[in-house]
Formats: structure tokens, C-alpha cells, sequence
């Protein structure tokens, strides 16, 4: 009697591990899907049909999402989004610009910036994710030639240009409020100028700071910083 309970016991927990091990499989592939799924729409007319000026903008003007606050290109590095912004740091976390769930989630501006970018300093979050997709593309800047040779950009916002400068890269912790605290009244540029990977002395502007999570550890974070400049009509 004993050695049948026994194997029951067995038997219930070989099948409470197949479960688990089915579950977490499928999770796993349904992130995969869900990466591919979302590169495959921003490279197609679902999210870039959204991009001002863009020759499709016009058809689909009415499906621009009222957070919709900018949209970002970095010249040749793959990055090329909508900004948004929720009413919190964490509703586009895993939500897509559709407002669908969404693994990867949306880039998007912290909640306590203008959502105009009229801020001095602008934080937008993205999430760090394979091949470069979303704000996986950062890690590029951790070469130094390619930090030399990609400093440039753009950020819409309605028909407004704002042509954008790279001027510096960090690796640090989530913790720092000098970069992460948008309303620190310190020395922020001394302690970029302390900290950067890389730094090219930035021209006078307002500040973009694009964050990514980084392998290192869960609290590190990428950073590429560049200076706003309103492009000629």
C-alpha cells in the first residue's frame, strides 16, 4: 500500500513538472513571437504609417493614438518609434502603441515630462530587447566608433523637426537621480561629463536621454544622451 501511494506521489509530481515545464516553454515562445511580431509591425505600415509626414500618414491620421507625444529616429542604428507617454511609468511597459498587450511595450516619455519636449531634460524609456529591436539598438553606442559616426537624429512632434545631437554615453544604475530624477536642480552635465563611456561636448539645446536595461545586472542601465535642436521650416 505504501509503495502504491508512494508512486502516486511520483506520478503527481512528474506531471506537476511537465506542466510547469509546458507553461514556462510556452511563455518563453510567446515572448519570441511577440519580439518578432512587433519589429514586423514597425517595419511595416502598422507603426511606420504612424511616422509624420510619412507618405501613409494621411490614410491612417484617424488610428494615431491620442499618447502619441513624438516620434523618434536615430539615423542608421534601427531605431525608428513612437514616442508615448501614459499617465503613469508603467501603462506602456507592455503595452503597444495600439494599446494592446504587448511583451515588449512602447517607447515611451517618463509620465512627469511635457509631453511637448519643452522640458530641459526629457527622459524616454525603452525596452532592451534581441537583435536590436526597441532600445536593444543602444548597445551599439557602447562602441566608440559607432558612438563617433551615429550622433545624429531627429524628433517629430506633430510638424515640428527637432534635429537631434548624440553627445554622450553611460552605463549606470537605476538609482542615479542624476540622470533618472527629472526633477533634480544639481549639476546634471558635470556628472555626465564624471560618468560618460563617451562624451562630445553638447551644443546648447534641450536635453533627450534615451534608457534601456542593460545585461549587467537588474539595475543597470544604458544611456545615450542628445541636445534638441528646433530644425529650419
Amino acid at each position: 500500500m505504501e509503495d502504491k501511494t508512494f508512486d502516486k506521489l511520483c506520478d503527481i509530481e512528474d506531471r506537476v513538472l511537465l506542466v510547469l515545464f509546458i507553461i514556462i516553454f510556452l511563455l518563453g515562445l510567446y515572448s519570441v513571437y511577440d519580439s518578432q511580431y512587433l519589429y514586423s509591425k514597425a517595419s511595416g505600415k502598422s507603426l511606420l504609417a504612424l511616422k509624420p509626414h510619412s507618405e501613409t500618414s494621411e490614410s491612417v491620421s484617424k488610428e494615431i493614438p491620442d499618447d502619441m507625444a513624438a516620434w523618434l529616429t536615430l539615423d542608421d542604428t534601427g531605431i525608428d518609434y513612437p514616442i508615448m507617454q501614459g499617465t503613469d511609468n508603467f501603462e506602456y511597459l507592455n503595452k503597444d502603441p495600439f494599446g494592446k498587450y504587448s511583451l515588449a511595450g512602447s517607447i515611451f516619455l517618463d509620465a512627469g515630462n511635457s509631453r511637448d519636449f519643452t522640458d530641459q531634460y526629457n527622459l524616454v524609456y525603452g525596452h532592451h530587447m534581441e537583435e536590436g529591436h526597441m532600445f536593444g539598438a543602444l548597445d551599439q553606442y557602447l562602441d566608440k566608433e559607432f558612438f563617433l559616426s551615429h550622433r545624429t537624429g531627429t524628433l517629430t512632434i506633430g510638424s515640428t523637426v527637432y534635429s537631434i545631437q548624440i553627445f554622450a554615453v553611460l552605463s549606470l544604475n537605476n538609482t542615479d537621480r542624476e540622470i533618472f530624477d527629472i526633477g533634480y536642480d544639481g549639476n546634471r552635465m558635470e556628472y555626465i561629463r564624471e560618468n560618460a563611456l563617451y562624451m562630445e561636448e553638447p551644443g546648447a539645446g534641450r536635453v533627450i536621454a534615451l534608457s534601456t536595461c542593460s545585461s549587467e545586472s537588474l539595475t543597470s542601465r544604458r544611456i545615450v544622451l542628445g541636445t534638441l535642436k528646433r530644425s529650419a521650416p
